[in-house]
């Protein structure tokens, strides 16, 4: 560049290019959903639930991906993998003949169970999942525990904010029809008074009237001597 030349820009057009090759790249990011926990008792089964959000339709390529982590491990290993329409159990590990895929990729859902729950199934749970050409995004994990018996804070728990809910719900009612039952009352009130009034006014000059009357007959009946 010879010396006293403007230094050069980026073009505008270039940098419009850029900006739509990161950010509207065919590529989408697919979001996954699983819940935080799930408990289960040992001999009965637990439904891991998987669900997710894609900008694009459901392809006939979707896929969906569980992978197990032991509690206390460090190492993830897959146990489940549905694609092509198929669901596929992997052949090793303690899940093989306890995993029963029970999701359905139009609805949009990858969930599994998992059968005869045993003390050594706690640990974490990974659903990924592909939706060409939706197949960047972020995994989701559940963490597995296994009881004797589910505890009963749980179920407490649970019981509790249903009932609060319900509460909650009982109590704006009862508000909403005390409070529309003292404004028809108050209505009520205000229109027996209104009528009253305007009875009031239509009775009055009647009483005016004959009270001038019974005055102008007492006069003729009795005239005031000279």
């Amino acid at each position: 560049m010879a010396p006293g030349a403007p230094s050069s820009s980026p073009s505008p057009i270039l940098a419009a290019l850029l900006f739509s090759s990161l950010v509207l790249s065919p590529a989408q990011a697919i979001v996954v959903y699983t819940d935080k926990e799930v408990y289960g008792a040992v001999g009965s089964r637990v439904t891991l639930h998987c669900s997710f959000w894609s900008s694009e339709w459901v392809s006939d390529d979707i896929s969906f991906t569980w992978r197990y982590q032991p509690e206390g491990g460090r190492d993830a290993i897959s146990i489940f993998h549905y694609a092509k329409g198929q669901p596929y159990i992997d052949e090793v590990g303690t899940f093989k003949e306890r995993i029963q895929w029970v999701g359905d990729p139009q609805w949009k859902d990858g969930s599994i169970v998992i059968h005869n729950l045993d003390y050594s199934d706690n640990g974490t749970f990974t659903c990924d999942v592909k939706n060409p050409p939706d197949i960047v995004g972020k995994t989701s994990q559940v963490t597995l525990y296994v009881f004797e018996k589910v505890p009963t804070r749980y179920g407490v728990v649970l019981g509790a904010v249903i009932g609060g809910v319900l509460g909650v719900v009982l109590l704006v009612l009862l508000l909403f029809y005390v409070v529309r039952y003292c404004w028809l009352r108050r209505q009520a009130a205000l229109q027996r008074r209104l009528s009253a009034m305007e009875k009031g006014k239509l009775h009055k000059p009647g009483k005016d009237t004959s009270k001038r009357g019974r005055q102008s007959t007492d006069h003729k009946e009795h005239p005031q001597s000279p």
